[in-house]
């Protein structure tokens, strides 16, 4: 008698929200958080350039939202499926097979570090919806609720349509209405969906005086030039120069202890020869030559909505098991067949006055002082929005065209 294996899908879902963002000072010098900061920082610059290697548009998305959700994944697999997501992660060197929950535990730490003190306006949360008859071992079960605080819920996924509605008004509830629609179909043979939900708002430090924006340019390219909203504010910023890569950098702070870091490639300089050029040990470079000077700073208000088909970038980076019929994710479950079939993430940002719902100039300070230099935001440009006490990138992207949403 021939026995045939169904074949159960996974739906994994990752939305995330960044609305104007402040921050908060946690005193974490731990070098294994450190550690891992750095690993996210290189994961997401890589997960950038594949991103960018699609097209030339607007990017936005939250790399700690991905990487936090694959952490949980990790305790879930085993085999090829372990390793695979481990280098896709850029992990490889933080797995002790002596200690099997020394990753998932500085995700947990890592998170404590950022929320510390309370003031810092950043909801994460994950869930995982089930199919009411699914058997998800215990061990699993407990470890995503003691390190992720995973919300575990029944569905009837049968019922496509009630399910739809029921994980909508759950993402809904999360990103405090931000994210309405995250998912619009769903397969009646689903049976674990899990959902990452990430959102930050956040206000400037220095607000920027909404009766002082005007309409002015913003060169997309040589070629196509729109008009933007620009804000405008005159004060001291930290800024720096990175001469080799052809690019100026300035932060802007949140309250709290978040900040944003643009990065202004050069007029005339592609911004695609500078997306090789990013990489975690130059993104602290920057902040390390970080200098105090009186700037006119000239920014555009943008908002960009971004999704993502995760399943469709992932294998490029050496996750692909996880996706297919070969799956190992016997930690999760006894039954067979289990693999991941989607993976979603969907980015809101919005930067006005208010805030965000992200080789050293070498001069003397009487001079850096005497007239006020300009840092006019005026062409595509990328942006960072990173917690300072731990470095750890919270939400990245790219802006080709800030009037497109």
């Amino acid at each position: 008698m021939a026995v045939h294996k169904m074949k159960m899908g996974f739906m994994f879902i990752v939305t995330y929200m960044c609305f104007l963002a402040p921050v908060h000072q946690a005193h974490l010098p731990s070098a294994t958080i450190s550690d891992l900061s750095f690993k996210n920082m290189d994961f997401a610059m890589n997960l950038y350039r594949n991103i960018s290697s699609y097209h030339d548009k607007n990017i936005f998305f939250s790399p700690l939202s991905i990487s936090t959700s694959f952490a949980a994944l990790l305790m879930a697999s085993d085999g090829v499926t372990h390793e695979e997501i481990l280098k896709g992660l850029n992990l490889e060197e933080l797995e002790r097979a002596e200690q099997p929950e020394l990753i998932p535990t500085l995700f947990q730490l890592l998170h404590e570090g950022i929320v510390q003190n309370g003031s810092l306006k950043l909801d994460q949360g994950m869930a995982l919806f089930m199919r009411q008859q699914f058997a998800v071992k215990e061990i699993f079960k407990g470890q995503i609720k003691r390190f992720f605080d995973a919300d575990i819920k029944s569905v009837d996924f049968a019922d496509t349509k009630g399910s739809i509605r029921f994980i909508n008004e759950y993402i809904k509830h999360k990103t405090e209405n931000k994210v309405t629609e995250m998912i619009s179909t769903l397969d009646a043979t689903t049976q674990l969906m899990m959902i990452n939900t990430i959102f930050f708002q956040g206000a400037w430090q220095m607000p920027f005086n909404p009766n002082l924006t005007e309409n002015a340019p913003f060169y997309i390219d040589n070629y196509n030039i729109v008009q933007v909203p620009m804000m405008f504010l005159e004060d001291k910023f930290y800024s720096m120069e990175d001469v080799p890569l052809g690019a100026r950098v300035l932060k802007l702070p949140y309250q709290e202890g978040v900040s944003m870091l643009i990065l202004l490639p050069n007029k005339g300089m592609d911004y695609t020869v500078i997306d090789d050029g990013i990489t975690a040990e130059r993104f602290l470079s920057w902040i390390k030559k970080l200098q105090k000077i009186k700037l006119e700073v000239n920014m555009p208000k943008f908002k960009m909505e971004e999704s993502y088909s995760m399943h469709n970038i992932l294998p490029d980076m050496g996750m692909a098991s996880i996706f297919n019929n070969h799956a190992n994710l016997t930690k999760l479950s006894k039954e067979e067949g289990l693999k991941v079939s989607e993976v979603l993430h969907k980015a809101v940002i919005e930067v006005d006055e208010t805030g965000t719902t992200a080789a050293a100039a070498t001069t003397t300070g009487i001079i850096a002082y005497s007239l006020p230099r300009t840092f006019t935001v005026n062409r595509p440009f990328f942006f960072f929005i990173y917690h300072e006490d731990t470095n750890c990138i919270l939400f990245m992207g790219r802006v080709i065209d800030p009037t497109t949403n």
